[in-house]
């Protein structure tokens, strides 16, 4: 399966942002879905992952309450909502799929391209 994320540019604090995760191949139904993110200087972080039918989802601590992650199979799409942002959310973010449900980025097999999300104070 091949992943395009679009959706971010720059904003100011307090914005909203949806990012979207374009797939392409009859099997993303059956993947696990993670955003990640890259800050200047810093490693890939974990930011949300969904199951692959959309049954669970877990946000991390820093993006709970303002990040939603969902998905619609019938689309090949994934999405992150991305609600009260702040100066420090700035980061390339990226969509993955793979087979394990997890925060590690290793664990996933297919990656995106990576969209830019800069938010100014």
């Amino acid at each position: 399966v091949q992943l395009q994320a679009s959706g971010g540019g720059l904003v100011q604090a307090g914005a909203s942002l949806r990012l979207s995760c374009a797939a392409s191949g009859r099997t993303f139904s059956d993947l696990n879905v993670g955003w990640f993110r890259q800050a200047p200087g810093k490693e890939r972080d974990h930011v949300a992952l969904i199951h692959h039918d959309g049954s669970s989802t877990w946000i991390a601590d820093s993006v709970k309450y303002r990040f939603t992650i969902s998905r619609d199979n019938g689309k090949n799409m994934a999405y992150l909502q991305m609600e009260g942002l702040k100066p420090e959310d700035t980061a390339v973010y990226y969509c993955a799929a793979g087979q394990l449900y997890s925060i590690r980025p290793r664990d996933y097999d297919h990656w995106g391209q990576g969209t830019q999300v800069t938010v100014s104070s």
